[in-house]
């Protein structure tokens, strides 16, 4: 038996559904297990919310049978003394203990012992097994068990597999695989901790990925391995940080000389590779902006669509949104704060020569009807779009910013790419400009208000045979 000083608790739940920062605990299970023995300790809980259909069925837990039954926070104590300094092993052991941290944490009691999973155990004494389910050890062991999916039989399994491990690999085997895991505790079932130290503490991005190379995730940090150890530490809490580590196969990492060159590469990497699980920082076809335009009167707006946008080129844009449906509201919303004339700005269809509808809400100062002048309403119209002017390139061509040996090179804020060298800055100069990027804007434009700051020498580029100078950001 694995050392006598330690003392384990087997614990399974049942619950209203699979999100511990909504679903409730329904049942808990604990099977005890040290130096004197085995005990178990079982509670119903009355999870205040309704269970679901499926899941009556699944557990035999039915509303009735917990309505009378204690909640969590009136057992709360009792299960704190329970699996107070007990090593606690479950199957899956993330769900399990992320509900009961998450149940811990609304009655103000810091729960956090040390976790062993037995799905991650299974993985260790037994590789070549294709799977690991509580279902595949009952058939593979010749477990026996009463009342599958009731949290105190299926605890029950746990220790029966326990008992198992040590029958076919001994005690000192068994409390070195424990070691190992315990080590590991905060890691997803699929990833070797060796993996994880051979992570850099440099910055850079890496990459998460799921069964068949599938990109799962993407992220960046200046110091890779303390953030991947942080997703799946966060695992334990977080549900969209459970649900990578729960899908995650691999990971790799590309190094970078520092935080903006991770930055640029992090924008590159998600809109190649798509990861599932990020949202933001996704390719726009439909990218477009606001353009004034100059009429006989009152100042006309208009839309650029993707093909035609130029931004850095061209000095009269607006906005950047992702979509039409975008650019619409924004300026509607921009009109009704102002109190502009939506059937000037073409927001709005109007019959004849009439008042605007805005005007009859008070929501227009009566452009459309000559109450307020078209200098006026155009000056208010500036004015109001001032904050979402596309910022000019502030330079005569590319510049460099340099970092660490890299240097990145931008021409009216497009990525160029990263050189090491003149002849790899020459070779980037002569290539075709790339697409503009809406998201590369962003970082670029925020990066050049504070290079100092960030310690970045910018240089600028005049053209392909390397005539330069450093200047600043104006």
């Amino acid at each position: 038996m694995p050392r006598t000083d330690s003392v384990f608790a087997f614990v399974d739940i049942e619950t209203t559904g699979s999100r511990a920062e909504l679903d409730r605990i329904t049942e808990i299970g604990i099977l005890t297990l040290d130096s004197d023995g085995v005990s178990e300790w079982s509670r119903l809980v009355n999870p205040e919310t309704y269970i679901p259909k499926n899941i009556q069925q699944l557990t035999g837990i039915t509303p009735e049978m917990v309505a009378t039954q204690p909640t969590f926070s009136e057992i709360a104590n009792a299960l704190y003394m329970e699996l107070k300094d007990k090593i606690f092993i479950a199957h899956n052991a993330r769900f399990d203990y992320s509900f009961i941290k998450a149940e811990f944490k609304k009655v103000g009691i810091d729960f956090a012992p040390k976790v062993l999973c037995t799905v991650k155990l299974s993985r260790r004494l037994f590789p070549n097994q294709a799977r690991h389910n509580l279902d595949t050890l009952i058939a593979v062991h010749g477990l026996q068990v009463a009342n599958r999916h009731r949290a105190l039989d299926d605890a029950k399994l746990l220790y029966d597999f326990w008992q198992e491990c040590i029958r076919l690999f001994g005690p000192e085997h068994l409390q070195t695989e424990v070691d190992y895991l315990l080590g590991n505790s905060s890691l997803p079932v699929h990833i070797d901790k060796a993996l994880v130290e051979e992570i850099p503490s440099r910055p850079g991005v890496y990459m998460f990925y799921a069964e068949n190379r599938q990109p799962l995730y993407i992220g960046k940090s200046i110091d890779l391995r303390a953030r991947v150890k942080g997703h799946f530490h966060a695992a334990l809490t977080n549900r969209k940080e459970m649900k990578i580590a729960m899908q995650v196969r691999d990971i790799d990492w590309i190094e970078t000389a520092g935080e903006f060159g991770a930055l640029i590469l992090e924008s590159r990497l998600i809109k190649e590779k798509l990861p599932t699980f990020n949202v933001k920082l996704r390719r726009s076809k439909d990218l477009c902006a606001w353009q004034l335009l100059e009429s006989a009167e009152h100042l006309q707006v208009q839309l650029v669509n993707h093909q035609d946008l130029e931004p850095g080129k061209q000095d009269n844009l607006y906005g950047l949104f992702y979509n039409k449906r975008e650019a619409l509201a924004s300026l509607q919303s921009i009109a009704k704060k102002n109190q502009l004339c939506e059937a000037i700005l073409g927001l709005e269809k109007r019959q004849g020569q009439g008042a605007c509808f805005g005007f009859h809400v008070k929501q227009c100062n009566g452009a459309c009807i000559g109450a307020e002048s078209p200098a006026i309403h155009n000056l208010r119209l500036k004015t109001a779009l001032l904050k979402l002017k596309v910022a000019s390139w502030p330079y005569k061509g590319a510049i460099a910013i340099h970092e660490g040996d890299d240097l990145h090179l931008f021409d009216h804020w497009c990525y160029l790419g990263t050189a090491a060298n003149e002849v790899e800055v020459e070779e980037l100069l002569s290539e075709k400009q790339p697409e503009f990027d809406l998201d590369i804007y962003k970082i670029i434009h925020k990066t050049l208000k504070k290079t100092k700051e960030l310690g970045l020498l910018v240089t600028a580029l005049e053209a392909p045979q390397n005539c330069h100078e450093a200047v600043e950001f104006p």
